[in-house]
């Protein structure tokens, strides 16, 4: 899961590394040239960026190094030929623009030096592409320089090689000492949650199309970050955390699925930008000694982009569920939890449901409640990965 554009945005901020400074954003706005849109962001100095193509939705992502955005309110709001829309993400270690666009498009980037009284300007001109074969991932990088800009577009990776089954990574919450929540009946979150995932085990892996890899396939403690740990090494294609409630009112019933908060998101992206240890934090590749603001940079697209992942997945299950079990009125939602924020790797977080509500215990500790969880599971991952996501 890995994915081969992710890779060369890595080894291109290896190659040229982003610079930060004082440099301040005073206004970005949209245009229109034929089938051209173009978007420029006016700059009081020129600086180093890059620029990359995602597909699923379509999007053109500009990767800058810290500076400071003067926009005015709502702007970005409103779209202009093939682009949706733009937004632009800020944090204290650097800064994005996402463009969301209408269908993929070529992206030609330059900057422009000061003239006419205008300062720089940083522009990328969007044209739709004419055929399939022009939908690679295009990528554009650049050296900051008074009044030119070095810019490298790599062609289309090559046809993806077959790969086995997919690998599907299921996390039941607590156990050993930590035995999570309490049912009314007096039973621990940690046994549901175990049972549970063996069944879901055992119904992925009888389609045949499927691996699966347990967290822990008995009563055993396993802190958080160990869990995230093991999917991430393993290269999981999707990680399902599997929790069951308790409240102190027994009236409260039904499931719910969680994906990570974008503001969740924005902490975790700084916190481990901030660690000591930056080494293999995306795809493998040791970023030790990258500058802070392509680590931040890097790390938070990566995070966002298996958010979005995370997001769709949650939806197709949260279907799937409904058609079964019992389901929050908001079934899908969205909060911090530390196993959902590992940055190259979809991941969603289920509550079976309340064991505090005496029904909804009876439904996951019975067989064939749990069956139907399992069953839930096994066609929202058929879903999921027959849209062709990666």
């Amino acid at each position: 899961m890995r994915s081969w554009a992710f890779r060369i945005i890595v080894l291109l901020a290896c190659l040229f590394g982003l610079e930060a400074g004082a440099v301040s954003a005073s206004g970005a706005r949209l245009g229109e040239n034929g089938s051209v849109t173009r978007f420029v962001v006016d700059l009081s100095e020129p600086v180093a960026f890059q620029v990359k193509t995602l597909g699923d939705p379509d999007r053109a992502v500009l990767l800058l190094p810290e500076m400071r955005w003067s926009l005015s309110p709502g702007v970005g709001q409103d779209g202009l030929g093939i682009v949706k829309g733009f937004r632009v993400h800020v944090t204290e270690l650097g800064s994005s623009v996402v463009l969301d666009l209408l269908a993929p498009a070529s992206v030609d980037a330059f900057l422009l030096p000061p003239q006419d009284g205008a300062g720089s300007r940083l522009v990328l001109d969007l044209t739709p592409m004419a055929s399939a074969a022009e939908s690679g991932t295009a990528i554009a990088s650049a050296q900051a320089a008074p009044a030119v800009a070095a810019v490298m577009v790599l062609p289309p990776p090559p046809m993806a090689k077959p790969r086995g089954k997919r690998l599907i990574v299921l996390d039941p919450g607590h156990g050993g000492v930590d035995p999570g929540a309490i049912g009314a009946s007096g039973i621990y979150e940690k046994e549901i949650t175990l049972a549970v995932a063996l069944e879901m085990r055992r119904k992925l892996q009888a389609t045949g199309r499927y691996s699966v890899l347990m967290t822990r396939s008995t009563d055993v403690f396993l802190p958080l970050d160990e869990r995230v740990r093991v999917a991430r090494e393993a290269e999981a294609d999707l990680f399902v955390s599997i929790h069951a409630d308790s409240l102190g009112s027994k009236n409260h019933r039904g499931g719910t699925v969680y994906t990570l908060s974008q503001t969740a998101s924005d902490k975790e992206a700084e916190a481990l930008a901030a660690r000591e240890n930056k080494a293999d934090i995306i795809a493998g590749v040791n970023l030790l000694n990258q500058p802070k603001e392509v680590l931040s940079i890097l790390i938070d697209l990566a995070q966002r982009e298996s958010m979005n992942l995370s997001a769709q997945f949650a939806q197709i299950l949260t279907v799937e569920l409904r058609n079964r079990v019992a389901m929050n009125r908001n079934s899908h939602r969205f909060a911090g939890f530390r196993v959902l924020t590992a940055p190259d790797m979809p991941s969603v977080l289920v509550e079976l449901g309340y064991l505090s509500n005496e029904k909804d215990e009876a439904v996951v500790r019975s067989r064939a409640g749990q069956a139907k969880f399992a069953d839930a599971l096994v066609d929202a991952v058929d879903r999921y990965f027959a849209a062709g996501r990666r």
